[in-house]
């Protein structure tokens, strides 16, 4: 199979990572093709556009992209460069794994969880916005849909039902914001009757933090809301030792989006130490998406293997080694497994 993809290389340390990512996926020699764009401060720098039309384009004709962090300059234009992407793609399904690996700063081992995260509406849609002409009082609507529910929540059983998962956890918090979290609720509990084999509770959203803190091995597929989504994964994050090891996907029904979720880190560009696993990792699941499953295995299986031998690894994970290094140690075990497979 021939399958080309969308790339944006990023600003700060994307353009070091992605090329560490690229290798890694080269070395699957699973006829991945890739279609070079730009975004953020590096089109902007080119062309003068923060989102060309180009790069538009080529998400659209390939219907995969792979992303490293963009930077928004401060001031006018995009609140954000990643929510623009969203909105122009609907790219209505936030989906974060938080899995612990061997070697890191993980608070607990065995954890693997999916946090899928309505995109596209609720808190972060900001509606309505204003403050009071006496600077006294702002408000924000929060709109929520039965549409959008429906759609996130089926997404996240289907996505339990194709990865073997057992349970899915809906967060909310209907108890006191009846009408928004209510309705998400609603149509969750009427999801969840379509899939009689797949486990479901409910979690306020309060109690969903203090239990991921205490028990977190409890908890599979977590489905919930924008604002509640975003926060509830970056907690998961911190589970397995911070977002260094934290991918993201977004996707829609026309095209998806695979992304480290950390930021640009402008501190330590250029200085070829940045840890590439979270933009791996989001390659992983890319691979996934495309029925690559066992590419996306080995890449997974390459990085546990190479942070439990301790191999070549960037100082953040605790070695001296540098993002090139990391990624000849990550090929060799990728090309080790082909060979093994074969």
């Amino acid at each position: 199979m021939s399958k080309t993809i969308a790339v944006i290389r990023g600003d700060g340390i994307g353009p070091e990572i992605m090329t560490a990512t690229l290798r890694v996926l080269d070395a699957l020699d699973c006829g991945l093709a890739y279609d070079f764009a730009e975004a953020g401060m590096a089109a902007y720098e080119s062309g003068g556009e923060l989102l060309p039309q180009a790069t538009l384009d080529a998400i659209a004709r390939h219907r995969v992209a792979l992303k490293g962090p963009l930077t928004t300059p401060i001031g006018g234009g995009f609140s954000s460069l990643n929510v623009e992407l969203r909105r122009r793609f609907d790219l209505y399904a936030n989906v974060r794994p938080a899995i612990s690996f061997p070697g890191t700063r993980a608070r607990y081992e065995h954890i693997d969880i999916l946090t899928v995260r309505e995109n596209t509406e609720g808190a972060y849609l900001s509606e309505g916005q204003t403050v009071s002409a006496d600077g006294e009082t702002a408000q924000s609507i929060i709109r929520i849909t039965r549409r959008g529910s429906e759609r996130i929540v089926r997404y996240a059983f289907e996505l339990a039902r194709r990865k073997g998962r057992r349970k899915v956890t809906v967060v909310h918090k209907a108890n006191i914001m009846k009408s928004t979290s209510g309705l998400f609720l609603k149509v969750a509990r009427e999801v969840a009757r379509d899939y009689p084999e797949i486990e479901c509770n409910e979690l306020i959203v309060d109690n969903t933090c203090m239990q991921l803190v205490m028990r977190p091995e409890q908890f599979d597929v977590i489905v919930t809301t924008n604002l509640f989504g975003d926060i509830l994964s970056d907690l998961c994050a911190g589970l397995v030792g911070g977002l260094g090891l934290a991918p993201g996907a977004n996707i829609g029904t026309e095209a998806a989006i695979f992304e480290a979720v950390h930021g640009s880190a402008p501190d330590i560009a250029g200085k070829g130490v940045a840890n590439p696993c979270a933009l791996l990792l989001a390659a992983a699941d890319l691979l996934d998406h495309l029925d690559l499953v066992e590419q996306g295995r080995r890449v997974r299986r390459a990085i546990h293997d190479t942070l439990q031998a301790r191999d070549r690894l960037t100082p953040d994970l605790g070695g001296s080694g540098s993002t090139d290094t990391f990624a000849d140690a990550l090929a060799e075990r990728v090309r080790a497994g082909h060979s093994r497979a074969a």
